[in-house]
């Protein structure tokens, strides 16, 4: 009997260890893909807390207080760095959408585009003059007076060098041993801010408005003129706390930086300083060389776009009765134009020229944008559309706004951002087209900041993608269309002794009704 049994109970064992080998094979995927997506939670976690460490690491003047009493109390001094900006090596998101070869096609489109566009100026200039027109006679004007431009920024960018970076040294190394050290630190920053409005503020717009200078020398004076200004409080705001922090904790060294790193940060695609930043090892030249040819392809697009859809439009609606249907057909009239400026901004400065100096500099933080164009909501596109002046704007006006005042004054915080942003567009736009006619910072504040609460991040789904945008090219239709309207009724209706009002006053409104 123990004969027979013996095989029966062999062959069990046989189909009990292959079921068992069967449901290992049956598991072995799931289990592998668990394991898997907790490996990769840990590293991503490790990977974290190294950035974080390293941070700390290399500003080590920023010691943390020892309790949340003594940091409340201490309110002379910033958080750390960590609670700051993190800078990391990463690309730029178009590079690696590029790489798909069905973003390469839209990106083939719009040069197809750019070549109708050519070709449609080419023939209409032989049919009408009977030869090929090659003169860019739009471009040569609003870039004229370029040694003016020049001279002035190497006086702005000189006067940033020294007078920022010398002020802090005297300061810092005076503050330790000053027995009057808030008075002492009133007249310094005192000094700064007289530098920052009267030297970086006023001397860039009087030379821009004495001197004429057509419009895109002044965008170039301007623009140069907020970077700068914005590129200073930045160095000084990150490094007072410094020379604080060192003098609380009695150490017998000041944390000042080097000039090198002062005059890197000043070239540098980005507005917050840090001492150090992440670097790539070698530069590829040939990236830098198809940079700055986009940027000047795009800045050819961008004439074509007012030759050929802008100017016609505007010079002839500029001597018609102002009436609402014209205005509404401008407007929509102008939303293509509008959009494909706005696109052409974003990718010839935002993506072409600060990757073109990010790889000269060997900056290895290329995030000067996110998908902005995916945004469901206005307070997503306006984080991710500029990234650049967002983190200035976020650490440098909310959140020390909040410091200031207290925690519960976000929304506070938000509108004093939104009109700060809001002005300082409209101070560009009004010095570089020569008056006053707020409709940016009308749209800013009114629209803008309407859409930000309604269009908020609790906003999913496509519909809200598809409502985001059209009133974006609304907007855009609005800008192109008043602005252009302003410009042409300012060149038809001058006026011989204009008082400081009538440079206030709308002259498209008047012009027309004179017509």
């Amino acid at each position: 009997v123990a004969n027979l049994k013996n095989p029966r109970q062999k062959d069990d064992q046989t189909n009990v260890a292959t079921s068992l080998f069967l449901l290992c094979q049956q598991l072995k995927p799931a289990f592998m893909k668990e394991v898997d997506s907790h490996f990769t939670e840990f590293v991503n976690s490790l990977v974290a807390k190294s950035a974080l460490l390293d941070s700390s690491t290399s500003a080590s003047h920023f010691p943390a207080s020892s309790s949340e009493k003594e940091q409340h109390k201490a309110k002379t001094l910033r958080a750390p760095p960590e609670h700051g900006k993190i800078f990391t090596a990463r690309r730029s998101l178009l590079d690696e959408l590029f790489e798909v070869s069905h973003i390469r096609t839209i990106y083939h489109m719009f040069i197809a585009l750019l070549i109708v566009f050519i070709l449609s100026t080419l023939l209409v200039d032989f049919i009408d003059e009977g030869r090929l027109v090659l003169g860019f006679d739009l471009l040569v004007f609003v870039f004229g007076k370029f040694p003016v431009v020049f001279c002035t920024w190497l006086c702005m960018f000189c006067a940033t060098v020294f007078v920022p970076y010398n002020l802090f040294i005297w300061w810092a190394q005076g503050h330790c041993s000053s027995s009057h050290r808030v008075l002492r630190s009133l007249f310094y920053g005192m000094l700064f801010t007289v530098f920052q409005t009267a030297g970086l503020g006023f001397g860039p717009t009087y030379i821009a408005v004495s001197y004429a200078l057509p419009p895109a020398s002044r965008f170039i004076v301007i623009l140069e003129q907020v970077r700068l200004v914005m590129k200073a409080h930045s160095f000084v705001r990150e490094n007072v706390p410094r020379v604080l922090s060192s003098v609380k904790d009695k150490s017998s060294t000041v944390p000042i930086p080097r000039i090198s790193q002062y005059l890197y940060f000043l070239f540098a695609p980005t507005l917050i300083y840090r001492d150090n930043y992440p670097r790539n090892p070698v530069i590829r030249w040939s990236y830098v060389a198809t940079k700055f040819a986009q940027v000047l392809g795009s800045l050819f697009y961008a004439y074509y776009i007012f030759v050929r859809l802008c100017i016609p439009q505007f010079r002839n609606s500029s001597q018609e009765t102002f009436n609402l249907r014209g205005l509404v057909l401008c407007i929509f009239n102008s939303i293509l134009p509008g959009v494909l400026i706005l696109f052409l901004v974003f990718f010839a400065f935002l993506h072409c020229w600060l990757n073109a100096f990010a790889e000269m500099l060997r900056f290895a933080d290329r995030m000067f944008y996110k998908d902005w164009w995916n945004s469901t909501s206005y307070a997503n596109y306006y984080r991710t559309w500029n990234v650049v002046v967002h983190d200035w704007l976020y650490y440098y006006a909310y959140r020390d706004f909040l410091w200031f005042f207290g925690k519960k004054f976000k929304a506070a915080a938000m509108l004093s951002v939104f009109t700060v942003s809001a002005a300082v567009h409209e101070y560009v736009l009004s010095i570089c087209f020569g008056y006053f006619y707020p409709v940016l910072f009308c749209l800013f504040m009114c629209f803008g900041m309407v859409f930000n609460f309604i269009l908020n991040d609790r906003r999913k789904g496509p519909i809200w993608n598809v409502i985001m945008w059209t009133s974006l090219f609304l907007g855009q239709g609005v800008i192109i269309c008043l602005y252009s309207q302003e410009w042409y009724a300012r060149q038809y209706c001058p006026m011989k002794n204009p008082t400081f009002l009538d440079y206030l006053k709308p002259r498209s409104w008047s012009c027309h009704m004179k017509m």
